[in-house]
C-alpha cells in the first residue's frame, strides 16, 4: 500500500491572479491537506473519509479522484483494479486548493504504485488538465505548488509551465476559512469581461514588482506590491464579512497584508513577526468564522509539496 499527502495552497496570493500560488503547512507541524491511500484489489473501489468527506459528490463518477483514476488508466492503456481511500481534510470550494490536493495526491500515488510511468512534467500537465474539470479550464496555480512545493509563478503559455519564486523566511500566513462554500464558478462570474488600461498597467506593475522584490529580497517592496485590483474589488460582496473591515482591524494588530485565498471564501493574512499571529488568529476566529466548520491556521511556506507518507 502507498499513502500520499498533498498540502493545501493559496492561489493568486492577492497580486498574482491565475499566476501565483504557494503551498502552505501549519507551523505546529500538523498535516493540512488531503491524503490518498492505494492498494491492489480484485475490483476497483473508492472510499471517502476525513473531516470534509460529506462535502464530496454522492455519485462516484463525479468524484475527481475517480476521474483521475479513469484518466490515468486511459493514458497507460490498462485498467488497474485498486482500492483507493481519499482522506478529505480540506473543505470543498474553500479557496485552499481542495481539488488540487485530491488530484495531486491520487495521481502521485497511482504513478508510484504503477512504477513511475509518467515523469514530473507529464504528471503536472495531467494535474492541470484534471483541475480544469473543476475550474472550467486548465489551471496550475494550485496543483503546481501542491505538487512541487514552494511559491510558484505559472507560465502556462511558455515552454516551462512554472518557475519557483523565492520567499521570505520570516513570513507567516494565517488562513481563515469561515465555514461556508464559495464556488469557483460563482467567484469568476462576478469578474468583468474587460478591464481598463489603467487597471492593466497597475496590475502589471504590482505583479512584476512583487516578483522582482522576492528575487532581490526587498521585503517592504514586496508587501507594498501585494494589491489585488483584478478580483477583490468585485468578489468582496460575496464574503460574509466586509474585507475592508477585516483589513482595517488586522493591520492595526500588526499584519502586513490581507487578501483572498484563491476564489475564497478563505482569506489569508501575512505577518512577518510571531508576536502578532495569535492575537490576529483569535480576532479572525471571533469575527470571521460563521460556524463550527470554520477554522484558522497559522502556516508557513511548504517547501516540500506532495510526499509519500507510508509504503
Amino acid at each position: 500500500m502507498v499513502r500520499v499527502y498533498a498540502p493545501a495552497s493559496i492561489g493568486n496570493i492577492g497580486v498574482g491572479f491565475d499566476t501565483l500560488g504557494m503551498a502552505i503547512t501549519p507551523i505546529n507541524g500538523s498535516l493540512f491537506g488531503d491524503c490518498v491511500s492505494i492498494e491492489n484489489a480484485n475490483i476497483f473501489s473508492l472510499s471517502n473519509t476525513g473531516h470534509f468527506y460529506n462535502q464530496l459528490p454522492k455519485r462516484l463518477e463525479e468524484n475527481i479522484v475517480f476521474q483521475c483514476w479513469k484518466k490515468f488508466c486511459e493514458i497507460l492503456g490498462q485498467t488497474y483494479s485498486l482500492s483507493i481511500n481519499l482522506e478529505k481534510n480540506i473543505p470543498v470550494s474553500s479557496g485552499l486548493g481542495s481539488s488540487a490536493c485530491s488530484i495531486v495526491a491520487v495521481l502521485v500515488a497511482m504513478n508510484y504504485h504503477c512504477g513511475f510511468p509518467l515523469d514530473n512534467n507529464q504528471l503536472l500537465t495531467l494535474m492541470g488538465e484534471m483541475e480544469g474539470k473543476i475550474a472550467g479550464s486548465v489551471h496550475f496555480d494550485n496543483v503546481s505548488p501542491c505538487f512541487l512545493g514552494g511559491m510558484r509563478l505559472i507560465l502556462q503559455n511558455c515552454d516551462t509551465v512554472n518557475q519557483i519564486i523565492p520567499s521570505f523566511n520570516n513570513w507567516l500566513w494565517i488562513v481563515a476559512y469561515p465555514g461556508v462554500k464559495m464556488s469557483t464558478e460563482v467567484s469568476r462570474s462576478v469578474l468583468p469581461n474587460k478591464y481598463s488600461s489603467e487597471d492593466c498597467i497597475n496590475h502589471s506593475q504590482y505583479l512584476s514588482g512583487f516578483i522582482h522584490a522576492c528575487h532581490t529580497k526587498q521585503e517592504n517592496l514586496a508587501i507594498k506590491c501585494m494589491k489585488d485590483i483584478i478580483a477583490e474589488p468585485y468578489r468582496s460582496r460575496l464574503f460574509p464579512v466586509e474585507l475592508s473591515y477585516i483589513r482595517h482591524n488586522i493591520i492595526k494588530k500588526g499584519a502586513m497584508s490581507c487578501g483572498i485565498s484563491g476564489s475564497g471564501p478563505t482569506i489569508f493574512v501575512l505577518c512577518n513577526t510571531h508576536d502578532v499571529v495569535e492575537d490576529i488568529s483569535d480576532w479572525l476566529s471571533h469575527f470571521y468564522l460563521q460556524n463550527d466548520s470554520g477554522f484558522v491556521r497559522i502556516c508557513s511556506l511548504d517547501q516540500c509539496g506532495v510526499r509519500i507518507m507510508v509504503e
